[in-house]
């Protein structure tokens, strides 16, 4: 099976260290503001997963979510959770750790491409329409979405 996402050793043992303080835990990538791209690592219990959320599987015990805009453009890769030392700018739960979490990314070959076009996450009607359209607002096309932004 083709994973969506991993999480190298390094990165591994500081969400095990990050789960004995605090719980459960779960990553967000995020898809600006703060660190950029980088992924956050928050209480499960702290985060709400939203509509706009694509579930793209476990790294070290923890769920890991994706928006879905981000989705899209990073559908064709294989996210790869590393660790670095220094402090990130946002509220992922490492940082008071003095290390900080990133993405590395790696391109699907093409047989991993269509095994995992058979098992694509359910991405929201937003997420569909930006695919379909072309456009990252989701406007082409579409006079209802226009009229209620």
């Amino acid at each position: 099976m083709v994973e969506r996402v991993k999480i190298t050793p390094a990165a591994a043992k500081v969400v095990d260290a990050l789960r004995t303080q605090h719980g459960p835990l779960l990553f967000h990538q995020s898809g600006g503001c703060c660190d950029g791209s980088a992924p956050m690592c928050y209480p499960a219990a702290e985060f709400r997963v939203g509509p706009q959320d694509v579930f793209l599987g476990e790294v070290a015990g923890a769920k890991f979510y994706i928006g879905a805009a981000q989705f899209e453009y990073w559908e064709h890769t294989q996210l790869i959770v590393d660790v670095v030392s220094g402090r990130g700018s946002g509220f992922s739960l490492e940082a008071p750790e003095g290390v900080r979490f990133l993405t590395r990314s790696r391109v699907f070959t093409d047989e991993e491409a269509a095994a995992l076009a058979a098992n694509r996450p359910a991405v929201p009607l937003d997420g569909e329409r930006r695919k379909v359209t072309g456009r990252s607002d989701g406007l082409e096309g579409n006079r209802e979405s226009r009229s209620t932004l």
